[in-house]
């Protein structure tokens, strides 16, 4: 319609050829109902309404001039759809995860009851024992004291190959990895949770999703035949549940001189490296130090149950021949009830699990600020103001009280000494 406007107000005199020359036109342009052209040169406009011969090659050109656009249309449509691929890939592994979390509360729960249910029965079963070889050791000879005796011997037996059992699976450790690993999925859950909120998800985000999962899967096994975590390790070592970076350098100690950029800047790095050196110098030496003393425990109990109820039982075949069978019957049962008691009751594999997770927390917190100071290219680091936040809620605090721990740190050690202050107020 700009061209037939055009041409009307350059050729005023010629109405009927005008007129005719519209007609044709419009009859040419609205039969094939192709879009409407639309020229910037009034020149090209007017010579093309006079001489009626460039008709085609304008449809031509207006078709071309609407191609790149549907080319970027296509674009826009392949780069949303391989978008979706990778959005339908997370909502995948967080369905896994979410299957996951509940599979470790419900076994978790069956371990504990374990616990439970072992505790109590191996407790009756020893004290039943050490009173039947009590009470055989002061009847005479006959049928009575041939009974206890047998039946005492068969308790004392059976309480033998429970607590075996018992102290090899360790129910109240069992049970402390599931509800360690329910609380870890539950974090990736989240985490899936507000990357979706926040972007597009892409195939690297889904990768390393995966591989945070697999990695769970392998810090904490599900099944106790083969994959069982070794409850009585030669020394201690903390868990380890997170994917190891690959090709990630090590924070050097050199000082790049640089402005504050993505939130970083020198005093920030250094003051990461300060809260490095008081988490190993202070936090995980402590978990490790308390971690080796309850392996040890742990492990003089777990020999102390089984040997003493392993001598009442013999002590019980002896009894009513002498005085001393009977007693050690009696008082070597009644030891293994407490020693049982003590170990399972005061649950000290779940507290050796425990002070594994805390070692373990912190050589992650370690990892995750070694690999974000390793990162040279600044751009590509979370950012610093985000980051710091994130390590101070990790170990308790607020950013002053951080920054003033990093302060307290790099005094000592300028001074030659040791700070007397713990990194993380959580553990």
């Amino acid at each position: 319609m700009a061209s037939l406007q055009t041409s009307s107000l350059l050729f005023p005199a010629s109405s009927t050829l005008s007129c005719s020359s519209r007609r044709m036109i419009n009859a040419a342009i609205h039969v094939p109902k192709v879009p409407r052209l639309r020229f910037t040169n009034p020149k090209t406009a007017t010579k093309l309404v006079l001489e009626g011969l460039q008709l085609s090659d304008g449809i031509s050109n207006t078709y071309q001039v609407a191609q790149p656009k549907h080319q970027e249309s296509s674009n826009h449509i392949h780069s949303t759809t391989t978008t979706s691929t990778a959005t339908i890939q997370l909502y995948a592994i967080l369905e896994e995860v979410a299957d996951r979390i509940e599979m470790h509360i419900n076994v978790g729960e069956q371990r504990n009851n374990w616990n439970i249910l072992l505790l109590n029965s191996i407790n009756m079963i020893t004290l039943t024992a050490s009173v039947m070889a009590g009470i055989a050791g002061t009847v005479g000879d006959g049928t009575p004291i041939l009974a206890l005796k047998l039946s005492s011997a068969l308790l004392f037996t059976a309480a033998s190959g429970m607590l075996l059992i018992m102290n090899k699976i360790q129910p109240s450790q069992l049970a402390e990895e599931q509800r360690n690993a329910t609380r870890l999925f539950k974090q990736i859950q989240t985490q899936i949770h507000t990357l979706l909120a926040l972007r597009e998800p892409t195939e690297q985000d889904v990768k390393e999703t995966m591989e945070k999962v697999l990695a769970l899967d392998k810090a904490y096994p599900l099944p106790l035949l083969g994959a069982m975590l070794e409850k009585y390790p030669k020394k201690f070592e903390a868990a380890a549940w997170w994917p190891k970076s690959h090709g990630v350098q090590k924070p050097s100690e050199t000082k790049s001189r640089m402005g504050k950029t993505n939130g970083w800047s020198e005093d920030l790095e250094d003051e990461m490296r300060e809260i490095i050196s008081v988490v190993k110098s202070k936090d995980f030496e402590d978990y490790e130090r308390l971690g080796n003393i309850a392996l040890k425990i742990n492990k003089v109990l777990a020999i102390s149950g089984p040997l003493l109820t392993g001598v009442a039982a013999v002590g019980s075949a002896f009894v009513g021949h002498n005085d001393i069978a009977a007693i050690a019957a009696v008082a070597a049962g009644s030891l293994s009830t407490a020693v049982n008691a003590f170990q399972h009751g005061a649950q000290v594999g779940m507290v050796f699990e425990m002070y594994r997770y805390c070692a373990g927390f912190f050589n992650k917190l370690e990892d995750t600020i070694e690999a974000t100071l390793g990162e040279q290219d600044l751009e590509k680091r979370e950012n610093g103001e985000l980051f710091e936040m994130k390590i101070a809620m990790q170990l308790g605090r607020n950013l002053p009280q951080l920054r003033e721990l990093a302060s307290k740190s790099a005094s000592c050690r300028r001074n030659g000494t040791v700070v007397d202050e713990m990194g993380s107020r959580l553990f």
